[in-house]
């Protein structure tokens, strides 16, 4: 007991108020582990309808889309493409700014990309928030319960003291498990959109500069070769 005065009182509140946090740690901590086996779930789910870009297929559809003799067949090697469907989307659209300015239109491309962007940070925010988080509950969860468990040690009461501990052991695995689970889904998700963004960028790029040299008057394309 602090030996100042009010002492007694303020240990109260403090009692009170950590107790009474009892509840909504473990009803968040039951929450946070469902989300957890939910984004598992949709980690699956991704993993199972994922395309995987290599590489040459990206380094092959920017010759097809720099030999491209016109917009449409442009859109038409975009559609055919192995690019997800968002991927698609933005290309396509970026296609059909023609009767834009250069500036507009390279401004439009960055919009939709950056779009692209804010989706993605959306969906790996989810379970970062839950790495973090997680552990700390768990913490809360194990310290909370032991204030009862070792008053009801000094009074002799064993049966207190185990349920006390119980309590706090599950919190702490809960927690730390919600949490590891979490930074494994981020993790794999972070290498999956890193790729996702960059093929995207990188034909962005190709789409424009393709439309940048197009000939819109004499519907061809003026290419400069450079033998170096």
């Amino acid at each position: 007991m602090v030996n100042v005065p009010g002492g007694e009182l303020l240990t109260g509140v403090l009692d009170l108020i950590s107790q009474s946090l009892t509840v909504p740690v473990l009803v968040i901590l039951l929450i946070i582990f469902l989300l957890s086996i939910i984004f598992l779930g949709g980690l699956i789910s991704e993993y199972s309808s994922r395309k995987n870009v290599s590489v040459e297929k990206v380094k092959k559809l920017i010759y097809d889309i720099g030999y491209a003799n016109s917009i449409d067949e442009l859109k038409n090697i975009i559609k055919k493409s192995e690019l997800q469907i968002s991927q698609k989307k933005v290309l396509i659209d970026i296609a059909d700014s023609s009767s834009l300015t250069e500036d507009a239109r390279e401004a439009l491309a960055r919009k939709l990309v950056e779009n692209e962007e804010d989706k993605i940070e959306a969906k790996i925010r989810n379970t970062d928030i839950i790495t973090r988080i997680g552990p700390t509950l768990g913490l809360m969860g194990t310290l909370i319960p032991l204030g009862p468990g070792l008053a009801a040690l000094g009074s002799g009461d064993i049966n207190t003291l185990a349920s006390s501990l119980t309590v706090a052991f599950n919190t702490t695995i809960v927690g730390i498990g919600s949490g590891a689970l979490a930074y494994f889904i981020g993790k794999i998700r972070r290498q999956w959109y890193d790729q996702y963004l960059s093929n995207i960028d990188v034909l962005s790029d190709t789409v424009l500069d393709y439309m940048k040299n197009y000939d819109y008057s004499k519907d061809e394309i003026i290419v400069e070769w450079n033998n170096e």
